[in-house]
Parts: C-alpha cells; structure tokens; sequence
C-alpha cells in the first residue's frame, strides 16, 4: 500500500519576509488583504527588520518609545515595501558602487633605486610591508616609496553592472538570532528557515521522533552553488591571493549538502538519511523527488526538504552576468527608454514573459516537513497539503549546456498526466494553475510558455492561470521551487494567486492561446483549486515538475484510507497543533521567538550505543534501527 506524503509544517525567509503561516506570500498579495491579516505581516516584518521590538505585549521603537500595533504599520509601512523584495542592493549585501577590480600585481621599481607609486587610500592591501614609507598626500591619495617590487594586488573600484537583486529583507540578520559562529549566509538562513518549519507545525519534534525508528527519518537540503560568500568556498579561493589566512571553516562549510548537515547536527539531530540532489535551478523538486518516494515506498516516515541558496555576491553575479543571463541596469534602461534608474525601475527588474533583458539573482531558505499518511493521521498534524509524486526529465542531446531542451515537456506532461488520473479532466481543466518557473530572460519567456502552452492544449486545459514569483522573490537557483511551494500553499488561505505585478504587458513572442497570464491576482477563493503545479528549468538540462493536492482533496483522500471515526480523532488532536503553531506565530511576529541551534548537545560516541545482532538503540530515540533485513533477493538465491 503506498503512503501519501503529507506536508505538514513550512518555513523559512525569503526577500517578501518569513514563510511561516504565509506571511513572505501575505507581501505579495498584502494591498488585496484584511486589515488584520495585513497588519499582522507588517508587524512581523518591522520586528525582523530591527525597526520595533515587543516586550511584555507592547511594541517599542528603536528609542524605545511605545507604538501601537498600527502605528508601527503607519510609521514603517512605506520603509518596509522599499526594502522587501526585488530592489538594489544595499550595502548589507556589498557595495554596488565600489566593487574592486584588479588593476595590477608585482609591479617592480627601478634597478637599484627606490620607486613610488601614488593610490587612492581606500585602495591599500589589508596587510602593509614593513619596508613601505607611506606619505599622506590628502583628499584620500597615499604615495609609497619603496626600493623592492611590489608584491601585492592593487585594485581599482567600479560600480556594479548589475545592481539589482532579491535580498533579504533590509536589517533581518539570521546569525545575530543565534552562536552564528562565521557561518556562511546560507547556513545562518537554514538554521532560521528549519527552525521556523518546526514552530509552524504545532507538535514538539521530541514527539515524532518517539513515534519513529531513527532511521525512518530524513534530510534532503542543499543549494546549487554552494557556500561562496567569504565565510565559505569563496572565502577559501580568494584568501590566499588578497593575502589572508585560510580559515579551517571555509573548506568544509562550503559544500553543497552542508543545509542538510547544520539540520541534522544542530537542529534535529537526525541520524537517518541525508544528503541533497543537486539539479541547478529545479534541485528543490529534486530533492522533493527523494523525499516523495521514500515516504510512498514506506522507508521513511518523516522527512524535512529544503534548500538555501545566497547568490547576491559580486563573484556570482558577475559569473550570470557574463553568460548574458542577467538583466544589467544598462539593458534596463534600453527597456525604458530612460537614462537613470529610478528606485521603483530597480523594484521592477524582473519580468517574466513580458519584454525583459534578463533575471535578476534572489536568495532565500525554504522547508516543508513531508509526513507519511498514517503518521500524520495518528499524531493529530495540521494538513497543508500532499505532494503525491515529481518528475524530472533530462533535455537530451545539446548544442549549448545551458539552453533549454526538450525535458520539461515530459515532466510537466507526467504532473498533469497524475492530476488528472487522480482527480479527473474536470478538476485538471478548471481547478488547477501553474507556478511557472518564470525567470525573466527573452529566451525563457518564450520556450517556458511553450511548454505550458503546449501541454494546456494537450489536455485540453482552456484559460491555465499562471504564476511567476521570481517577479517579487527574484530567482533564488536551487531553492526557487522552494519558494513556489511555499508561496503556493498560501493561496489556499487566501484564495488569491498572484499575478505578475512587474509587468504591464504580455511580448508578442510569449505562447500563450491557452494561458492566463497577467499582472492583477486572481481571486479563486480559498476552495477554487484542488492542485497546483510546480515547474523548474535548470542549466544542463535538469527540468523537473509536480503537483501539490490542495488541503481539502488531502482530507478527503485520508478519510477514505483511515474511515471518518479515525479522521474525527485526527481533527481534535489538530486542535492542540493550530494552538501551539499559533503561538509560536505570536511570538516571532513580535520578534521575541529564537532559531533552534543546538551546538554540542546530546553528542554520542559509539560507546553509547546498545549493539545487537537484531538492532542498535540510540539514547534518545525510544525506538531502535532493526538489524533484521529482509533478502530483497530472495527469488535469486
């Protein structure tokens, strides 16, 4: 009998804010909201943003005068929508007008005689030779004499071509919330995000794990690039020729799957399976892939996906910038027909299947916890949805690498395909939308839009609403999936899917006969969808898509497993998981609730370990890992 993976707790942060209890997709929809509902999202977002505190139920300023919860909203409304989402990036980022450039290396002075070199102050290496003599010249110029060559890095300092990004809200600083420790970003965010998907599922995670064998949990988190800000692999690379100490951190925090290792060893203590797929821009689904299939087989019970993924660096930025991918301010200006941009040109850098230039580079940390049916049935766990399987096809062969190719037609093609086996043609045709993968170049607007042109034609799909975050969120790499699950999950909530607010027309090359596509939300209602695609296209050819079941077809599917008396049951134990949720709600919206990290605690070695040839105890799991395997085999020996 196969198992419906259930989600049953998200979280995370992305440029809109926290995902936890949909706030990050509130800001997306907020004009279209209920004053409370609104109110509550700029209340979470001030306290992330440092710009009020809660203590004892009364919020303060930052001179610790008292605001009301309005006043907060009416004081810092318009600072919180210029700092959220797509905007230019500030300095908590870097500096977009004084990126340095190499200029020169080993410059030698004249044979035998000294020689001096004149530099702007700001342009001095970290570490001076003792055999320098500096001379002040004024109005920031320093001249150096020196009789041996100059055996340092010189560098000059330009603006960014690219000054556009989706960065997290301005003043959130995820590793002051804990012992950061030099993390890189990404790691600071997974602690946060996973953290956040623990307080927004209602059930103590000591709990679950006393329902499970240690090995029926697992861990599937990464990012597509890896750690390259300084505090990891970029760090490493740089260090060594700016003159700098390699730092033993830098090496190992830098690798791809290290989300998944900061949630085992510092937030869950998992010892089941781990690891992360890595799949360029679509590894969030691949890593959904995982988890799915390991829950429908009956390996695993419980199992947290995710992705964290910081590309606002100028290494990585230049990087997509050189391959043409990125929507440059000068290409913006074209667009425009303008000579400088404004702030609110920056805000609309992104826009997907509209005329555009390019992506523009987000960062962001999403998780879900995936639970196996019976499990969530038994522990009362909220029900946000299911995810009943994902696909992902390869392009076949290339000319180049990175263009797109013939695999998302088969991946989108088997959700629907699914949809329709599980729900039917009338469901698939008028109760469905797609969160298209929507990235913003000249070439994706016109092959994504065939893809889904091509397979609403296919199944006869007439007007196929469609999404495109990246206009808000920008594109987040391997965790962009995560932010279309999350954000998907809000709709059913709210009833709102929202529209593609960057753009004021669809381009003429855009397929779009059989497609919605527009910059106002869509009001369905909270019950108008029963399932929600999800579509990722990645460099190399990794396309990978699935469906999401909506809360209600999740239930209903339940009760015609487990019967109405044991669905009864479940709901009055949900009771006791909305509470507890709700409070850790109250609590971060105020600003006053704290990331779990857990450094050091619960350590075993292997003499803590109770062995046996039938199966190992761990201290702290109430249930042992099975030695006694069945012969998978066994019709061939």
């Amino acid at each position: 009998m196969s198992h419906l993976p259930v989600i049953v707790g998200f979280g995370g942060v992305n440029a809109s804010g926290r995902a936890s209890f949909h706030h990050s997709y509130r800001r997306q929809v907020i004009d279209q909201l209920s004053e409370d509902a609104s109110q509550q999202t700029w209340l979470s977002l001030a306290t992330m943003m440092g710009l009020a505190k809660s203590e004892n139920g009364q919020f303060f300023d930052a001179r610790n005068q008292p605001l009301s919860a309005r006043e907060v909203v009416s004081l810092f409304g318009d600072y919180i929508r210029n700092n959220t989402q797509i905007r230019r990036i500030n300095h908590e980022a870097f500096d977009v007008n004084n990126v340095p450039h190499h200029v020169a290396s080993k410059l030698a002075p004249m044979e035998n005689a000294p020689h001096q070199f004149i530099i702007r102050q700001r342009h001095m290496p970290e570490h001076v030779p003792s055999s320098w003599q500096l001379q002040d010249l004024g109005n920031g110029y320093l001249q150096i004499t020196t009789a041996e060559p100059l055996d340092v890095m010189l560098y000059d300092y330009r603006s960014a071509p690219v000054q556009s990004g989706g960065q997290l809200p301005t003043g959130f600083l995820p590793g002051e919330l804990y012992q950061s420790r030099n993390h890189p970003r990404a790691l600071q965010m997974t602690v946060f995000g996973a953290s956040d998907c623990l307080g927004s599922m209602g059930i103590d995670w000591s709990l679950i794990r006393g329902r499970v064998a240690p090995d029926q949990i697992a861990v599937y988190a990464g990012n597509s690039i890896g750690q390259l800000d300084d505090h990891g692999f970029g760090g490493m690379l740089k260090s060594h020729y700016m003159g700098k100490r390699v730092t033993s951190k830098q090496m190992p925090l830098g690798y791809g799957q290290m989300p998944a290792d900061f949630i085992n060893a510092y937030v869950l203590g998992s010892v089941g399976s781990t690891g992360t797929s890595l799949g360029a821009c679509a590894s969030f689904l691949y890593n959904l892939q995982m988890a799915v299939r390991d829950i429908r087989s009956g390996v695993k019970k419980v199992v947290m996906v995710g992705g964290s993924d910081t590309p606002i660096t100028p290494e990585i930025i230049e990087g997509f910038r050189a391959m043409g991918a990125l929507a440059e301010d000068k290409n913006l200006r074209d667009l425009d027909g303008i000579a400088e941009l404004t702030e609110e040109q920056y805000r609309r850098a992104c826009r997907p299947f509209s005329t555009n230039c390019g992506f523009t580079v987000g960062e962001s940390a999403q998780f879900i916890m995936l639970m196996a049916d019976d499990l969530a049935v038994e522990l009362g766990a909220q029900v946000f949805g299911s995810v009943p399987d994902v696909f992902v096809n390869a392009d076949g062969h290339k000319k180049s690498i990175s263009a797109p190719g013939i695999g998302n037609y088969l991946t989108l093609g088997k959700a629907a395909g699914l949809v329709k086996a599980i729900l039917g043609e009338k469901a698939l045709r008028h109760r469905t939308f797609v969160h298209a993968h929507g990235t913003s170049t000249p070439q994706n607007r016109v092959t994504e839009s065939h893809v889904l042109n091509e397979i609403a034609k296919a199944f006869k799909i007439p007007s196929w609403k469609v999404a495109a975050i990246k206009c808000y969120l920008g594109h987040s790499q391997g965790t962009a999936a995560g932010d279309q699950l999350t954000n998907a999950l809000g709709v059913w909530a709210y009833g709102l899917i929202p529209g593609i607010g960057t753009i004021d027309h669809v381009a003429d090359d855009v397929h779009s006969s059989n497609l919605m596509i527009r910059a106002e939300h869509h009001h369905v209602g909270t019950d108008g969808m029963d399932a929600i695609f999800l579509n990722s296209k990645g460099f190399g050819g990794n396309n990978a898509s699935t469906a999401v079941l909506s809360p209600e077809v999740t239930m209903q599917m339940l009760s015609k497993k487990h019967g109405s008396k044991v669905i009864d049951t479940m709901r009055s134990r949900q009771e006791q998981a909305i509470e507890k949720a709700h409070g850790y709600d109250q609590e971060a919206t105020k600003g006053t609730a704290r990331p779990l990290y857990l450094f050091g605690h619960n350590v075993l070695e292997g003499e803590d370990l109770a062995i046996s040839e039938n199966a190992i105890t761990l201290p702290g799991f109430e249930n042992p890992v099975s030695l006694e395997l069945e012969n998978p085999f066994a019709d061939m020996v």
